[in-house]
């Protein structure tokens, strides 16, 4: 399953103004809509493929996630989902979600999905759910202190600064045009775009805003988790290669994600993602991240290991 592991957005809008409301966003009309076939058994039919040409391994996650939310009460709510990517996923076919009701406790509700294609599973989802409860125990680590997203420039205006040098090969600038091309139902603001892009060795942590493209409202907290899990899975997998400048991904997978939902939140308005990776090794890399809402309150944390084989980068290269 493909993990999307750069900033392959096309952002048109650089204030933080949310979107009309009869501007829906395809992550809801499409991208993580299913179609009912019998009790607990789901298709998914609209795939948003990455330019590897590989399944989005967030869109998997996401509509199993919508399909077990489909399981359980109004008011049960969403709490961690644990998934295991076991095989490549084809985006030339449908996505079958076969939803099975694990437990039904008075507190807590478990969900196991599977993800199949050509008859096999492709992943192997478990999702809890919660009745929410009050409680006097509540901390939080506190946010990082960045600029807002209303004072960033849009990836769309970074690849134009960068297509504006004029030093850069004919290479590099098909390959920032097909950047530009890509069409992605989220927007990506980096809070440091030389590092988010690899242009200076770093730390393996990056923090950037992101939010769904087009409306989706209040009221769903359930559609907002999935969204949300959809987004989680974007440019993870790739704070891991931030500290090796000299290497390139020659082949990148998602392995497993956990999720975890501490809060509500809109996952069409600005939430800043903080992504680090505490370990690397053995082809694999482990990277960590945490959600915030504007507000400082944390949204949601997730982890996920993944395989990382990497080449040299050419020493001419300009990108």
């Amino acid at each position: 399953i493909e993990s999307h592991n750069s900033a392959e957005d096309d952002s048109s809008e650089s204030s933080g103004a949310q979107y009309p409301q009869d501007l829906r966003s395809v992550l809801v009309t499409s991208v993580l809509n299913l179609e009912q076939l019998d009790i607990d058994l789901y298709r998914g039919t609209h795939h948003w493929v990455p330019r590897t040409r590989r399944l989005f391994g967030g869109q998997i996650i996401g509509q199993a996630l919508v399909a077990a939310a489909k399981s359980v009460s109004d008011d049960l709510y969403a709490h961690s989902l644990h998934c295991y990517f076991v095989r490549a996923g084809d985006p030339k076919v449908p996505v079958l979600y076969q939803v099975d009701r694990t437990r039904d406790g008075r507190s807590f509700t478990v969900r196991s999905v599977k993800a199949i294609q050509h008859g096999q599973p492709i992943l192997i989802c478990q999702a809890s759910f919660q009745l929410l409860q009050p409680s006097p125990l509540q901390h939080q680590f506190p946010m990082p202190v960045v600029p807002q997203p209303e004072d960033l420039p849009t990836v769309e205006e970074i690849i134009q600064r960068y297509l504006s040098k004029p030093d850069l090969t004919e290479s590099a600038k098909q390959g920032l045009n097909k950047l530009l091309a890509t069409e992605v139902p989220i927007e990506v603001k980096p809070v440091s775009p030389a590092q988010f892009y690899r242009h200076v060795s770093g730390q393996p942590r990056r923090l950037f805003w992101a939010r769904a493209r087009g409306h989706i409202g209040e009221g769903n907290m359930k559609l907002h988790c999935c969204v949300a899990a959809y987004v989680s899975d974007f440019a993870l997998l790739g704070t891991v290669l931030l500290p090796y400048p000299k290497y390139k991904a020659r082949f990148t997978a998602s392995l497993d994600h956990a999720m975890w939902f501490h809060s509500t939140f809109r996952s069409d308005e600005w939430m800043l993602y903080e992504c680090d990776s505490p370990w690397a090794g053995s082809s694999r890399g482990l990277a960590q991240g945490r959600l915030w809402r504007r507000d400082g309150v944390l949204a949601a944390s997730c982890s996920q290991e993944g395989v990382l084989r990497v080449k040299p980068v050419p020493e001419n290269s300009k990108l």
